[in-house]
């Protein structure tokens, strides 16, 4: 069995790809690059992966087609420029995925969608539906109005958010270079591959670290992202994006590429990230049945099983769920504030429109975002 059996076992991909690889440095987008990278999560996709791509790429193509000279570093000139790329780039996108029966969706994200509680859920539930439509989500950092992609080239750390979001078993961050290296392989003709180690091992430290060529915006970003996409369980890959079907095997399993392992079992994982998110802000009391179907069906808590609502919080929020007697069974995102917790509660889901007046979730918590204790 191969080393990493367990990667090849991934069906949730996140594949981020840098500016660097897609524009061929700088010099503009490379359609035969795009046309390669789509064609590959095309087999990724066909081979019963889900996949969503984070895509950099948008001022460098800006940059191009508004006929600068060179890259602008006035913030206002850089968000015009992401402005103008990111409909170059989506629809080089659009037109490459086309190709093979796939529809492609812009995702404009702010860290902010992917941290604040009440986008959280919602970003967690578009992308999740989308791929549920078997469409590539094709997302991006929201460059025109948010400063740190463009002041830090910081996409990875987006992916990595991403891959929280969405409970990715693997995150490939593809870069322009083989991997991570135990020194800078630009300086050290001895450098050598990092193969495989620990994420959160300190020597990794040293490697990517922030004074080389591979540290600002690089590597230490790289090292980052892989550290924040494993809370929630998630292996992270760093291999070269010009390498010849890097994808296909990564996912089949073979050794290439940086290897950054979790070392946590997902759901595991998922606790202790969920778990340690937030504050309890509030909590519900449930009936037994409701009790009953949280620890042995593993299924949403619906309001048709709440009797009392403690605390004030907000939609987003984490709150507790306590049996009869008071006692803890489970804590979770609640999709609804308090005040309309109270307004729903002991009611069947179809009847939350007419009470609230819009058609929200049915659960009220739902079993993606809830965690037994």
């Amino acid at each position: 069995m191969s080393e990493r059996a367990e990667i090849a076992a991934g069906r949730r991909w996140v594949v981020k790809v840098g500016s660097a690889l897609l524009t061929n440095d700088g010099r503009g987008l490379d359609e035969l690059v795009i046309a390669n990278l789509v064609e590959q999560i095309a087999r990724l996709r066909a081979s019963g992966c889900e996949v969503v791509l984070v895509s950099s790429g948008a001022v460098a193509a800006g940059v191009v087609r508004l006929g600068l000279s060179a890259r602008p570093h006035v913030l206002h000139e850089l968000q015009a420029a992401a402005a103008v790329g990111q409909s170059v780039l989506v629809q080089n996108y659009e037109n490459a995925f086309k190709q093979h029966g796939i529809i492609a969706a812009q995702v404009l994200l702010g860290h902010d969608d992917v941290i604040a509680r009440d986008r959280y859920l919602n970003a967690r539930g578009t992308l999740s539906t989308l791929l549920n439509f078997g469409v590539v989500p094709v997302v991006n950092e929201n460059d025109t109005v948010v400063t740190d992609e463009i002041r830090f080239g910081d996409n990875d750390t987006l992916a990595a958010l991403v891959a929280n979001l969405i409970d990715a078993d693997g995150l490939m961050l593809l870069t322009d270079q083989q991997g991570l290296f135990d020194a800078d392989p630009r300086r050290n003709p001895g450098a050598r591959l990092v193969e495989m180690a620990d994420v959160l091992s300190p020597e990794l430290d040293s490697m990517a670290g922030e004074g080389g060529v591979l540290g600002r915006g690089g590597m230490i970003t790289k090292l980052r992202a892989a550290r924040l996409a494993a809370r929630s369980g998630t292996e992270t890959i760093i291999a070269g994006g010009r390498e010849a079907d890097v994808l296909a095997r990564i996912a089949s399993g073979d050794n290439i590429g940086t290897w950054l392992r979790s070392g946590k079992r997902p759901e595991n994982a998922r606790k202790q990230w969920l778990a340690g998110m937030l504050q309890v802000q509030g909590s519900v009391s449930l009936d037994a049945g409701a009790v009953r179907v949280l620890r042995e069906s593993g299924r949403s808590l619906l309001p048709v099983g709440v009797r009392e609502v403690q605390g004030r919080f907000a939609r987003g929020d984490l709150i507790s769920c306590r049996d009869p007697e008071g006692r803890e069974v489970a804590r979770g995102l609640c999709n609804y504030s308090a005040e309309e917790t109270r307004q729903i509660m002991g009611k069947a889901s179809s009847a939350i429109e007419s009470i609230l007046g819009y058609a929200g979730d049915e659960e009220l918590i739902h079993r993606d975002n809830l965690v037994l204790v």
